[in-house]
């Protein structure tokens, strides 16, 4: 496998005080991570993959999964690892570390339309809390059917996936962030939106993870 390029990183840090209150209220997990998903329909027929190879911090501390295969889209398999550690025992402050790594995705369903195939070999992201502080991180190797990314890779960076005659088939947005402003962080690496010019409805999703300021 080849050495995976981490492209995207983000740090949060927030008072301790502010992070402690934030925690207990957010919606973001304490940690999280998995190897993606999808749901979309294309000649009438839906392709649902579910959340693949999931783990949580104090829930499922590790998640797997072999190769799946549907119309149109494949994940090669892969592992995540979500886990807690104790950091100071004498008053019992935490830390988190919420990884995933993932193989052989692949994107066909645009190739009947006069699309690419999109194929990545491997990727990661990781997300770490510590009181007061997350950052997160994604990066992948061997990524063909799509333009090369700029470096570094902004928030919520968009290409249009079109075929010969410039319609639009698909949107490809990187490195979705989500802050909810109490410290916690949430990070997708890829999300393929499909355009009415596909003849596809719904979108894959590759590469999740997300995390929370620890107590």
């Amino acid at each position: 496998m080849k050495a995976i390029r981490i492209i995207g990183v983000l740090a949060v840090a927030v008072g301790i005080a502010g992070a402690l209150a934030g925690t207990a209220a957010a919606d973001t997990p304490a940690g999280e991570a998995d190897l993606g998903f999808a749901h979309f329909v294309k000649s009438g027929t839906t392709v649902d993959v579910p959340t693949l190879a999931r783990c949580l911090v104090d829930v499922t501390a590790s998640g797997s999964s072999g190769p799946v295969v549907q119309a149109g889209v494949a994940f090669g398999g892969g592992n995540g690892s979500c886990t807690r550690t104790v950091v100071d025992p004498s008053t019992d402050v935490t830390s988190t570390h919420s990884t995933v790594t993932g193989q052989n995705f692949e994107l066909s369903a645009l190739v009947g339309a006069g699309g690419p195939r999109i194929k990545i070999d491997s990727y990661r992201l990781t997300c770490d809390g510590t009181p007061g502080h997350t950052s997160a991180s994604w990066g992948f190797s061997g990524m063909s059917g799509l333009p090369p990314l700029p470096s570094p890779v902004p928030a919520g960076y968009t290409q249009m996936i079109k075929k010969a005659d410039g319609a639009v088939l698909a949107t490809a947005v990187f490195d979705t962030i989500t802050q909810p402003g109490d410290g916690s962080t949430s990070m997708t690496m890829l999300t393929i939106n499909f355009a009415p010019d596909s003849g596809i409805s719904g979108s894959v999703t590759v590469g999740d993870t997300a995390c929370a300021p620890t107590p």
